[in-house]
């Protein structure tokens, strides 16, 4: 199955409602690696990594997030896909 990676910028309410961590949760369920983290500006920056189908069940998540966010924007560029241990929230 063809692999990819997606990095994303998302924009909203998405910092201190559990985003990250429910990122990680998502992606971890689809076996899709990378990492998630808070930007100064108020934004979240993902990196998921994985199976295409797995990635887009996680990055159509994005787009919602958890029950306290209120995402407004998820700005999404396609990679190629890299090797990426685990998934790591910062």
């Amino acid at each position: 199955m063809a692999k990819i990676c997606v990095h994303s910028f998302v924009s909203g309410k998405v910092q201190g409602v559990w985003f990250r961590q429910s990122t990680k949760e998502q992606a971890l369920k689809q076996d899709v690696t990378g990492w998630a983290k808070n930007l100064s500006d108020g934004r979240v920056e993902v990196l998921l990594c994985g199976d295409v189908d797995a990635v887009g069940k996680v990055q159509y998540w994005l787009h919602h997030g958890p029950e306290l966010a209120r995402v407004v924007e998820v700005v999404a560029e396609e990679l190629d896909y890299q090797y990426v241990d685990g998934f790591v929230t910062g």
